[in-house]
């Protein structure tokens, strides 16, 4: 936690001044790690600056959020690449899903998922992680849904420790997660509410497929990529 930034909005000028900030708060507190995952595709330019500051390799964990069939912008639920999914039940019931329309809306996100590892992992398997420790990045937690997906798959690569590491996140969600992991931290904490990452941004938009690969062409090219963007 930063002190100054708690409960402030418009904190960072982009993912990448936040990234970079995120970075130099992990190497102060002497947070290392073998390896980054980002989540895309906001927290690809984040986990690149905390995996050059603190000297890890970086990959990505495709996790998406199951979202709410008349609202493309909201879910209640998230997936994790092998299928493993948090469901917020008491939402579910309170939008009034039927089972169908829950395995109709996670199916769809588990195709999106297949697409996206060909995509960005050129379909490399995820190996495991025994005796490795992760940091989990994301450019920011509202619900905490895709970073609950997200831990649930890791915890089953047996990583020896696991940080979640993002520049801004709810009060509410931090608490949730805490006993999930080893250590948490967030520069930008805030309650209330309404809450929205973008907040936490000057500049903030959906990065584009072709972003995210540039930054991880990117990263192949300088080493830090912890798998080959190469199909072969």
């Amino acid at each position: 936690m930063e002190e100054s930034l708690v409960n402030k909005v418009y904190v960072f000028k982009d993912r990448w001044d936040a990234g970079h900030k995120l970075g130099e708060k992990l190497r102060e507190n002497k947070i290392d790690a073998d390896i980054v995952y980002a989540i895309p595709s906001g927290g690809v330019p984040v986990g690149y600056s905390v995996a050059k500051i603190v000297r890890a390799k970086l990959d990505v964990l495709i996790c998406r959020k199951i979202l709410i069939p008349w609202n493309r912008e909201a879910g209640f639920g998230a997936v994790a690449p092998d299928g493993t999914y948090f469901i917020d039940e008491a939402f579910a019931e309170y939008l009034g899903l039927s089972d169908r329309e829950i395995e109709a809306a996670l199916r769809e996100q588990l195709d999106e998922i297949k697409r996206r590892l060909a995509l960005f992992r050129a379909n490399k398997p995820y190996k495991p992680l025994v005796g490795k420790k992760v940091v989990v990045v994301d450019d920011g937690i509202a619900t905490g849904y895709t970073m609950r997906a997200a831990l649930s798959f890791l915890k089953k690569l047996k990583p020896s420790k696991i940080v979640v590491a993002v520049p801004t996140a709810h009060t509410k969600s931090l608490q949730l997660l805490l006993s999930e992991v080893d250590q948490i931290v967030c520069l930008n904490p805030r309650g209330g509410l309404f809450y929205a990452v973008a907040d936490a941004y000057e500049t903030w938009y959906d990065l584009s497929e072709n972003e995210v690969l540039d930054i991880l062409e990117k990263a192949e090219k300088e080493g830090i990529l912890a798998y080959s963007l190469n199909q072969h």
